[in-house]
């Protein structure tokens, strides 16, 4: 069954509630990096060993470059963490509302009132009709 103009006009609008209530975001992954340091005595240089870390950090894209932040403590993770997670639910309101927007631009029906523009007939140029 399809929806009515007045009930896609109510999910509209608290899609736009929840938007505005929206907190700190930021888009991006936590991912760990393992790495080596080049020191030739240390643990991380024999054969089969995994390496430092994983070192956790935040990954994103700026501008079309890659760029990365160290997350030095849990509480900087965890606090990144809910900043992706809130940009992932403006992504997803985001969506519902470009749709719900879809829908109601398809049953809204077209006004057949004209503006003061449209209203004005287009007068014939001068130099047109000496031409003839």
């Amino acid at each position: 069954m399809a929806e009515s103009l007045s009930a896609l006009e109510s999910r509209r609008a608290d899609l736009l509630r929840s938007l505005s209530n929206l907190k700190d975001m930021r888009p991006g992954s936590v991912v760990g990096a393992v790495f080596r340091c080049g020191k030739a005595s240390c643990h991380c240089a024999r054969p089969g060993d995994p390496g430092h870390g994983p070192k956790l950090r935040l990954t994103y894209k700026w501008h079309g470059k890659t760029v990365t932040e160290a997350l030095p403590t849990p509480a900087a993770v965890r606090k990144a963490e809910r900043e992706i997670a809130e940009f992932r639910e403006y992504q997803r309101l985001g969506r519902e509302l470009v749709e719900i927007n879809e829908k109601i631009c398809r049953l809204r029906p077209a006004e057949e009132v004209l503006t003061p523009q449209e209203k004005k007939r287009r007068t014939p140029s001068s130099r047109k009709l000496g031409a003839k």
